[in-house]
């Protein structure tokens, strides 16, 4: 299963040749990222999940350049990989115009006390687990 979540290109996120910034596209993941194991469990009574994580390593594949400011893209996020104390997540960004970027984050969970990692909690495996795909 994948979380699909609708974001907005913002204006100002363009750059001088005219597309978007490539660091916006890690802006825009975040943003989905959030919804994903916030914003979308609110209306469900749900709390959030992994509030305590915290990105290790992201890497992004520039397919289809972004043109124009109040753009709307859909992405879509997946789990490629569940260990211990981190797990892979993968993203697509897409329009009616195709695939404009996918990219990987490597997360880990992180305890708030100690500022280290943690393991992940059973509960929190197995909603991943709902959300496991291979990897692209």
């Amino acid at each position: 299963m994948r979380h699909h979540s609708k974001q907005i290109v913002r204006w100002g996120d363009l750059d001088a040749f005219g597309h978007l910034n490539n660091a916006a596209y890690l802006v825009i993941a975040q943003e989905a990222r959030a919804d994903w194991t916030w914003y979308s469990r609110k209306p469900k009574g749900l709390p959030p999940i992994f509030a305590d994580m915290v990105v290790a390593r992201a890497e992004v594949d520039y397919l289809i350049p972004i043109y124009e400011g109040s753009f709307e893209v859909d992405v879509a996020i997946w789990v490629s990989r569940i260990g211990n104390s981190s797990f892979d997540l993968m993203y697509e960004i897409t329009s009616a115009e195709g695939v404009h970027a996918k990219s990987k984050t490597v997360q880990v969970a992180v305890s708030m006390e100690t500022k280290k990692a943690r393991r992940i909690y059973e509960d929190e495996k197995a909603w991943l687990n709902t959300y496991l795909e291979e990897p692209i």
